[in-house]
């Protein structure tokens, strides 16, 4: 009962120093807004772009080893591994393309086509909205045969559906039996809706996959349970038994993960995090003083009324809580003002860009905790000067 009581009073107390003082404890709140919304806006755009991120990484395969040439060739390579992995589920090899792609009068230029062979779809995770993969005896026999993305299947055919239609890339006729679901641009650069898929036996008849041009990479997915690193030493091992290379030499291919790009990212998404901290924390610091401003006027104007408070057996803790109190109250008014202004900035942003923003729960919690601890240390000083005062001398004040 004396807890929500202590919580009632403090309200009052709090709401009546809106009141009486508008424009001093608004712009002292106002610090404390500007301070929790420039930290948890940080955090929120910083929280978003990591999980797009990350989710992009994913969809590249987190447990999957790419087999290169160089630090970040097919046939005998491929063979040799599938048959000498016992660490890998599945392996295929990609190589990346730009060609037009046509169909009637309409062209998708420069459209990426994704060269495969037939475990494609084992190592990749590929999202599928109409239609189906290649079987294996289409990749097997070089069927001319195509998925396409979202954005290429539409640009192409906008009247009607694309599934069994014809595509011609660079003079070759291929049938879409699939269409990938729409997934957008990810941070990474990689857009699967302007993707044509091709069974590598087709494409031997599109592009000379031995050229120099082209960079392609072998990609190995770990069965469950062996982790990136077992399969790489294996991998390592294999290939450079393979390229018969001797102890002592060093490997002419390389094994890469996308471990190593979000590792990249990690030390950006610290230092914009820290930027986020002193930025917020500068007007946070200046919201406090303006707090601790507030809550001596309010200990001065209401001194006569501590003593009798005193006088008729009021704790000295009881001072001193009610007033903390109304220092939190104040302090999570100006953070969920903060807060309120995050949401409404990302929900603004996420309808213009292809990126959700979000303002997390743990993000919401972070900025009243702040307030909360702002409103402790900006209180605490006049709570404890207003109960060490002197009942007696408190009533003469008046």
């Amino acid at each position: 009962m004396i807890l929500w009581s202590l919580i009632a009073e403090s309200y009052r107390f709090a709401l009546n120093a809106l009141r009486v003082n508008k424009l001093r404890t608004v712009l002292s709140l106002l610090g404390i807004t500007i301070g929790i919304f420039a930290i948890i806006i940080v955090f929120t755009v910083v929280d978003s772009m990591e999980k797009n991120l990350r989710d992009g990484i994913k969809s590249l395969g987190d447990n999957v080893v790419y087999v290169q040439k160089w630090p970040w060739a097919f046939g005998p390579e491929l063979e040799h591994l599938q048959i000498r992995s016992s660490k890998a589920e599945a392996m295929a090899f990609l190589v990346n393309a730009r060609s037009n792609v046509k169909a009637g009068n309409s062209t998708v230029e420069n459209a990426d086509i994704v060269i495969v062979s037939h475990d494609y779809a084992r190592v990749q995770v590929l999202e599928i909205g109409q239609g189906r993969y290649f079987s294996e005896n289409e990749s097997a026999s070089g069927k001319n045969v195509c998925l396409v993305g979202y954005n290429v299947a539409m640009a192409l055919f906008p009247a009607r559906d694309p599934m069994g239609e014809y595509v011609k890339i660079r003079g070759r006729k291929l049938k879409i039996i699939g269409i990938l679901k729409k997934k957008g641009e990810s941070l990474l650069g990689n857009n699967a809706d302007n993707q044509v898929i091709v069974p590598i036996n087709f494409a031997r008849n599109l592009v000379d996959l031995r050229s120099d041009n082209f960079d392609p990479l072998i990609m190995v997915k770990a069965k469950p349970g062996v982790s990136n690193e077992e399969l790489m030493d294996e991998l390592t091992g294999i290939m450079r038994s393979v390229r018969k290379l001797k102890p002592a030499s060093e490997e002419d291919f390389a094994l890469n993960q996308t471990s190593l790009i979000s590792n990249q990212f990690d030390s950006l998404f610290n230092t914009v995090g820290t930027a986020g901290w002193i930025i917020g924390g500068f007007a946070i610091l200046v919201g406090g003083f303006g707090i601790a401003n507030i809550m001596f006027v309010s200990v001065k104007e209401r001194t006569s009324q501590i003593g009798i408070q005193k006088s008729l057996g009021a704790k000295n803790y009881f001072i001193l809580l009610q007033f903390l109190f109304e220092s939190v109250l104040l302090c999570l008014l100006g953070g969920l003002v903060g807060l309120a202004l995050v949401f409404l900035v990302t929900r603004l942003v996420a309808g213009f860009l292809e990126m959700d923003i979000f303002l997390s729960q743990s993000n919401i919690i972070l900025g009243i905790t702040i307030s909360v601890i702002i409103g402790i240390v900006s209180g605490f000083v006049p709570a404890y000067s207003a109960s060490q005062l002197d009942p007696v001398e408190a009533i003469r004040s008046n």
